[in-house]
């Protein structure tokens, strides 16, 4: 009985490293691409967030003094 487990578990495993799941490379060039992309979109949303804080913040300060 106990062949018979080491022969299941060994051909699960086989199956797991056959199919290419754990055979994958990361490219790191392309996650560094990635990461600089998100980097530069958070910029930009941060740049347009501050803007119109600014601009409401201006426009309610011109409302207050008329």
């Amino acid at each position: 009985m106990s062949s018979e487990i080491k022969e299941k578990d060994q051909n699960y495993y086989e199956n797991i490293n056959g199919s290419g799941l754990y055979n994958k490379k990361v490219n790191l060039n392309e996650l560094m691409a990635r990461m600089n992309e998100s980097k530069k979109q958070e910029k930009k949303n941060n740049i347009i967030l501050s803007a119109a804080a600014i601009s409401a913040v201006t426009v309610f300060g011109i409302i207050l003094t008329l």
